[in-house]
């Protein structure tokens, strides 16, 4: 007789900006826990799985992001209760706060979150959960493209762009997962903690999924051009990415720049959210990385190239800066690299 499992009820927010692949991903995966690998092992399915459910503030079918259809199992309006909530990613601009959305949806987050059950958000769905204040005075991670999203419009979260998933609470009652494929460690997470940990690998080994334990430090781009007003501060830089190379950058850009260095210092910092020699420091790993990942010039002959005599502290900075040795770094982006290919030390 066929055993008869117990169902966890997974309610999984969607609004019209959901990415509908981390959407039903998600649905997908979930509903597999428990029964995919068992009836492909010929085995009985376990005494436990999940239920995921759609959830919106819509009550007729619509389109999320790149026109992909979903028809919600559930409206809030009839406040659905369950044991996981889900908020997946979301098709934001870098600079979308969400604030003013769905405020019953928030409403009814801040809900499900007083009421016990544990709330899990997938890259941009934090931004989601930022403004229902839930992450207030908590740690918190995103995409790392949303660092000054959160800098800018969340101070108040802790926001850490290095890690795959952020615990925001010892307990786990809040957690959220980084950048776009996290949702593959979000689902590998839920999975071991409301079911078992064995299943969640039996599930990663279905779905090849993989569990980014590295963070997202390795593909965060260190330098992004921030829109601001500072005219001179963006002279400088356009200046820096021309000449980062120059072993006194610093004080070459502040002649450049035609005002007192600490002056400079302090219009940069306001402007971009980095220091000066900062943001000089982060030109070179970006330049290092692209050279690891397109040359095969050692690391030694990269951090001479760069203007660094000093390796062990150009090899600190970039370990830092990416969360990876050099060699990691090369290993990880270069993966077809040939022998002859092979970096060879400097003569």
């Amino acid at each position: 007789m066929p055993q008869e499992t117990e169902a966890i009820d997974a309610l999984i927010v969607a609004v019209p900006e959901t990415a509908g692949s981390a959407l039903y991903g998600m649905v997908d995966v979930l509903a597999a826990a428990g029964s995919l690998w068992q009836a492909l092992a010929g085995a009985e399915p376990d005494a436990r799985s999940i239920r995921p459910r759609i959830v919106s503030p819509l009550t007729k079918p619509f389109v999320c992001g790149n026109r992909v259809p979903v028809a919600p199992d559930l409206d809030i309006a009839d406040d659905p209760q369950a044991e996981i909530v889900i908020l997946p990613e979301l098709w934001l601009a870098p600079d979308d706060d969400f604030k003013g959305r769905y405020p019953a949806l928030l409403d009814w987050v801040r809900r499900r979150y007083h009421d016990g059950s544990a709330i899990y958000s997938a890259c941009s769905g934090s931004v989601m959960l930022a403004a229902t204040g839930l992450l207030d005075n908590k740690e918190a991670t995103s995409h790392w493209g949303y660092a000054d999203l959160f800098r800018k419009h969340y101070p108040q979260v802790r926001f850490r762009p290095e890690p795959a998933l952020v615990f925001a609470d010892p307990a786990g009652h809040i957690v959220t997962a980084g950048g776009t494929t996290s949702w593959h460690d979000l689902a590998i997470h839920i999975i071991a903690r409301h079911l078992s940990p064995g299943e969640a690998m039996r599930i990663a080994k279905v779905y090849l999924l993989k569990w980014h334990n590295e963070g997202q430090l390795p593909y965060a781009a260190l330098v992004r051009q921030q829109p601001h007003a500072d005219s001179v501060v963006r002279q400088c830089e356009d200046w820096l990415e021309a000449n980062c190379r120059a072993a006194d950058a610093v004080t070459q850009v502040v002649a450049v720049s035609g005002i007192p260095e600490r002056t400079l210092k302090r219009r940069f910092k306001a402007a971009t959210g980095t220091t000066l020699i900062g943001y000089v420091q982060n030109l070179r790993v970006e330049e290092a990385k692209r050279q690891l990942e397109t040359e095969a010039m050692s690391f030694e002959a990269i951090a001479a190239d760069l203007g660094y005599e000093n390796l062990a502290f150009f090899r600190r900075l970039f370990k830092r800066a990416t969360g990876l040795t050099p060699g990691q770094y090369r290993k990880m982006f270069r993966p077809l690299m040939g022998a002859n290919d092979a970096p060879k030390p400097r003569a």
